[in-house]
């Protein structure tokens, strides 16, 4: 894909109902401008997946999407066969719908557990204590980031948290980063991700601070499931189960701190 041949692969994303943010292509692109794929017909687009390669161990397929009326004439295949190719011998992460999860079992992909997006509204006031953007050294936010995900993403972070619209809150420690949250716009709605804490109760600081910051819009949080203090946060908040993906990976799955992560960063980037 050029970068404008990725806003194809956004508008077609949100019209399956995966409601991706506004301002977010400009950061997958720069992750790994390679590593977007769009297969045509006759000059017409009609299939796109990602396989964007974190570094030489670890990349993440998203974007796996085939134009209704020209599902099940192979063209998926052929898209979703150059991404594997791209990756190649990398650990590969996903993050798929129920229906295709058999399918990714075909190709060596592995449950490893499931994230639930949960649905509410902002609103209410921003707590005391906690810091933007601003206040703090980039590196020491991507050094905090990196202790969350399967590879170091500092490309991308960079472009993340600076997309218009941005809302970050950080809360610190003396001169030490224990929690680290993002709201984004999307359509009609805002979304959280990433939302990392030491524990359940910086968790829930960083979020009301977020919520606030979306008054009286949908919100959204998609948060691992086996992090039962996430879940708990987000009924705590009256939010409700709106929509849910598992977690796949292809080779050895990383070991991430769960009980960390409280709200996944991208359903499309991981």
């Amino acid at each position: 894909m050029t970068r404008p041949e990725l806003d194809i692969a956004i508008a077609w994303a949100r019209a399956e109902g995966w409601n991706p943010g506004l301002f977010e292509a400009d950061s997958f692109f720069a992750t790994d401008p390679n590593g977007f794929f769009i297969g045509d017909a006759d000059g017409e687009p009609v299939a796109c997946i990602s396989g964007v390669a974190y570094d030489g161990a670890y990349g993440f397929m998203g974007f796996y999407i085939v134009k209704p009326e020209y599902r099940g004439s192979g063209h998926g295949l052929r898209i979703w066969n150059a991404a594997l190719d791209y990756l190649g011998a990398r650990t590969i992460g996903a993050d798929g719908v129920p229906a295709m999860l058999a399918k990714y079992e075909t190709f060596g992909f592995q449950i490893a557990y499931r994230n639930v997006r949960y649905r509410g509204f902002g609103g209410g006031s921003e707590p005391d204590g906690l810091v933007s953007l601003d206040a703090l050294s980039f590196g020491d936010l991507a050094a905090y980031d990196a202790g969350h995900v399967p590879a170091p993403r500092t490309t991308f972070l960079e472009h993340w948290v600076r997309q218009r619209g941005a809302v970050v809150r950080i809360a610190v420690e003396g001169s030490r980063i224990v929690g680290f949250g993002m709201l984004r716009v999307c359509k009609d709605a805002y979304k959280v991700g990433p939302l990392f804490a030491d524990s359940p109760g910086i968790a829930a600081n960083i979020f009301t601070a977020l919520r606030a910051n979306a008054q009286g819009s949908t919100i959204f949080l998609d948060t691992p499931e086996p992090n039962a203090a996430a879940v708990a946060l987000a009924k705590a908040n009256d939010m409700t189960p709106a929509f849910e993906t598992s977690r796949i990976y292809r080779g050895p799955a990383p070991d991430l701190p769960l009980d960390r992560i409280y709200g996944v960063t991208s359903f499309e980037l991981g």
